[in-house]
């Protein structure tokens, strides 16, 4: 396991494990997160909840199966978390539950605020669709709650909406959504660990806002309707600095901010 560090621990009860693959869309690398309970040690066999296997990588899945793994939780359909499964259920045998049954492994599909008990904790389920439309985020129960995201909202920068089947309309009421929870540390997909959740859902809805007023504005400067324009027509206006790398993944959320305002404006 050359390329692949010990997990290491964020709070008591909660580990995480950087796969490498890093990447302008997955930052770093994809974290995979160990749920245990707060009052026991991370040691090898210690009975583990996983959230997100993350990608197809020998050493990051034989890392994960080093500890007794009860469970295998999936945050969304996106490959950087979920070419893992099979290989990790090999490993563990642990069952894997998704929002979508094509990832399930020997286990249910969610449902909506459920709560799920493994590994000495209690997790809860909370769909946010946006990113995809299978998007979940985890709440750790206990004294101190913790906030699982996923690719919903990410360590830095802005997640992008995977336009059709992730629509900007289910996003913005996913943020709200998490902004209706309690205030409590945050732990993204990809990216650094983040203290307080409140202040970073209020700037995601922020600059959505912004987004979109620029979008408003470019369709102006082109005088063109939303309905009647292309997102290549849009990149340069609202994405000036944009890296090349992204320029995929910048129109598909155009596509979105596009089919909002053609709904909405």
């Amino acid at each position: 396991m050359d390329h692949v560090s010990a997990p290491s621990l964020l709070a008591p009860g909660i580990a995480v494990l950087r796969a490498d693959n890093p990447s302008e869309m997955t930052l770093e690398g994809t974290n995979s997160y160990l749920l245990f309970n707060p009052g026991q040690t991370l040691a090898p066999q210690l009975p583990v909840i996983v959230i997100d296997p993350g990608p197809e990588l020998e050493e990051h899945l034989q890392a994960l199966a080093l500890y007794d793994v009860q469970l295998v939780l999936i945050t969304h359909r996106h490959l950087d978390h979920t070419a893992g499964i099979d290989r990790l259920h090999e490993l563990t045998g642990a069952p894997v539950r998704a929002r979508l049954e094509q990832f399930c492994r020997n286990a249910e599909v969610f449902t909506d605020r459920e709560e799920i008990n493994g590994a000495g904790i209690t997790v809860s389920v909370e769909f946010t669709p946006g990113h995809t439309s299978d998007s979940v985020c985890f709440v750790r129960r206990g004294t101190e709650e913790h906030l699982f995201t996923g690719d919903t909202v990410l360590g830095r920068g802005t997640t992008i909406l995977d336009h059709p089947d992730g629509t900007l309309s289910d996003y913005l009421a996913s943020l709200q959504r998490l902004l209706s929870l309690p205030d409590m540390p945050l732990h993204p997909a990809h990216g650094g660990q983040h203290e307080h959740s409140h202040p970073l859902l209020n700037a995601y809805l922020a600059h959505r806002e912004d987004r979109l007023d620029q979008v408003r504005s470019a369709l102006e400067k082109l005088g063109k309707a939303g309905a009647h324009v292309h997102p290549a027509d849009l990149l340069e206006l609202v994405y000036p600095d944009l890296d090349p790398r992204l320029a995929g993944a910048a129109s598909r959320s155009l596509e979105a901010q596009l089919h909002y305002l053609s709904r909405t404006d």
